[in-house]
């Protein structure tokens, strides 16, 4: 097993809290690169298009280190892609829109390690019933987690979870936007024991 360097291609919190559950040696780079979809392409294709993009964008930037990127989108039960609110109001209507019926969050994540000449990637899938919301349910939420910098208006890992019926995936951190179990595994592909790492950090 290797001790190579690991970095995150995500600036987001949300990613780096999941990450440390289970590696706590790692560093952060943006992959900034252009999120935009692509013209008929669907949301299963963007989002394993947009993990390798981010993943071989830090590659470039790290080289010699075993990047983990990830990307995530949301959908209607009809397919209508629901992004991230921006603001209460944007926020209010999406939750309206959701109020008893599902959603459906893809999840990829992409481990690359440029140097050994290793690229893999998994995508895990989420559904999640929301209960019938009435407005002063959806304003007391809003107003106590501001979710407006989450897909579909909400923090399943906060008081969000409590706007559900159920929530169905192979992998629970997926939600949050990083699928744990899916990364851990990918890493051990690429050669990085997170267990055994744990343990010569403590030693």
């Amino acid at each position: 097993m290797t001790s190579a360097r690991i970095v995150l291609g995500s600036s987001s919190r949300y990613r780096a809290e999941l990450l440390c559950r289970v590696i706590s040696d790692f560093e952060q780079v943006a992959p900034g690169i252009d999120e935009s979809a692509l013209e008929h392409e669907s949301p299963a294709s963007q989002v394993e298009r947009l993990s390798r993009a981010k993943a071989r964008a830090v590659a470039t930037l790290r080289p010699l280190a075993v990047v983990i990127a990830s990307d995530q989108l949301a959908t209607t039960a009809d397919g209508d892609i629901l992004g991230k609110p921006g603001d209460s109001d944007t926020a209010t209507a999406q939750l309206r829109a959701l109020s008893g019926k599902q959603a459906r969050f893809l999840t990829g994540v992409c481990v690359l390690d440029a140097a050994a000449g290793f690229e893999r990637y998994r995508m895990v899938e989420t559904l999640i019933q929301f209960r019938p919301l009435e407005n002063s349910d959806i304003d007391r939420y809003l107003r106590r987690e501001q979710p407006f910098d989450c897909a579909g208006s909400f923090k399943s890992e906060g008081l969000g979870i409590a706007l559900f019926e159920w929530v169905r995936s192979d992998d629970p951190t997926a939600l949050v936007g990083l699928p744990m179990i899916a990364t851990v595994s990918l890493l051990r592909d690429a050669g990085i024991d997170t267990l055994e790492r744990a343990a010569t950090r403590l030693s």
